[in-house]
């Protein structure tokens, strides 16, 4: 593949057919992180959330298993070749989650439902893609390198597995024990067990985040150009497709822009499968400001987390980082409180 596309287009290809079955999951499985959020706080029904747990868990057993056969080196992924920064973590992810409340999505909500139809996505995703921009590289750069130093090129352990190899524990076995008890955890419900859909769509988003890292990996060692290993995330690939559209003549595709397209296109196939697709748009500019200022959260605390409700709360799972379960909780608490602000706002109305 590699000698007919080119290193760039067949990432791009790799990220296009995840992103499609991410798309799918979103809009015909439901997958969506405010929504298992909001399922299990207000409407008792924590399948959402248990999709998460299988998909994660998924995404832990094949991982692993790429990382013992050879097909993938764990420590030349972001989430773990960098000295973890608790601290930015945990101020990203409460930022993250206030902002995907107010915004009613994440980064990947919001681009399956653009793919729907929904205007108001549209100004969701290009808002989160700029200011992931301002914070990673632009105005704001300095200033967040200042509060959260980064350490590059760790040399202690950034992830349970990679702690448990120092104690002669395979990478497989590890990533097999963590990622069966979730599924199993997962699967402990019988609503969740008479819930195929839910199962499937789950699996589905995982093997998607294993595509991502196996493929990648695939093309760094087989390819002449230097081609990052990375997978499925949402916040700086907006905004560098977002760049790539600016810049397509003088430019080359990536992975990510593969993956951002994939998803929006995934998400177009399902709606209309669905019969759901129809164009919306904001009637209401107060609605729109919330989520303007969401978005802009957002973008600035995947930035500082390393990572969104996706980058963090699978694909750094599945290397089993330190970092993910940390963001998760974050991001759950962040949406929380904004969830919770914007009801009692409803209410005070009322």
């Amino acid at each position: 593949m590699i000698e007919y596309l080119g290193e760039a287009n067949s990432a791009a290809l790799i990220g296009l057919i995840g992103g499609l079955v991410l798309g799918l999951a979103a809009r015909i499985g439901r997958f969506c992180t405010l929504g298992a959020i909001e399922d299990i706080l207000y409407s008792s029904d924590d399948r959402r959330m248990r999709m998460w747990g299988i998909a994660i868990g998924v995404a832990v057993i094949g991982t692993h298993i790429a990382m013992s056969t050879g097909n993938l080196d764990g420590q030349e992924t972001a989430y773990l070749d960098r000295v973890w920064n608790p601290a930015a973590t945990i101020v990203g992810g409460l930022i993250f989650g206030y902002g995907m409340a107010l915004s009613g999505n994440c980064g990947y909500g919001a681009l399956a439902r653009l793919g729907g139809g929904d205007l108001r996505s549209f100004v969701i995703v290009l808002v989160m893609g700029l200011s992931a921009y301002i914070v990673m590289s632009g105005p704001l750069a300095h200033a967040r390198v200042w509060l959260f130093p980064v350490e590059e090129q760790a040399t202690t352990a950034q992830g349970l597995s990679q702690w448990a190899e120092q104690f002669g524990i395979s990478y497989a076995a590890v990533g097999i024990v963590v990622g069966l008890a979730l599924i199993a955890v997962s699967l402990a419900s019988s609503e969740m067990r008479r819930s195929p859909s839910h199962i499937l769509w789950g699996a589905a988003v995982g093997l998607a985040v294993v595509s991502g890292w196996v493929g990648t990996y695939w093309i760094a060692m087989n390819g002449f150009e230097v081609e990052p290993i990375e997978t499925h995330t949402f916040a700086a690939p907006i905004g560098d497709t977002i760049f790539y559209a600016m810049t397509a003549s003088g430019n080359t595709l990536s992975f990510s822009v593969g993956s951002v397209v994939g998803v929006v296109l995934g998400a177009a196939l399902g709606s209309y499968s669905k019969g759901h697709f129809q164009w919306e748009a904001c009637e209401d500019p107060r609605e729109l400001r919330r989520q303007i200022i969401g978005a802009a959260l957002m973008g600035g605390g995947a930035i500082l987390a390393v990572g969104c409700s996706v980058g963090q709360g699978i694909s750094a799972f599945s290397v089993l980082a330190f970092s993910a379960p940390v963001t998760f909780v974050c991001i759950f608490l962040g949406a929380a409180i904004g969830l919770r602000q914007l009801i009692q706002g409803f209410a005070d109305v009322g």
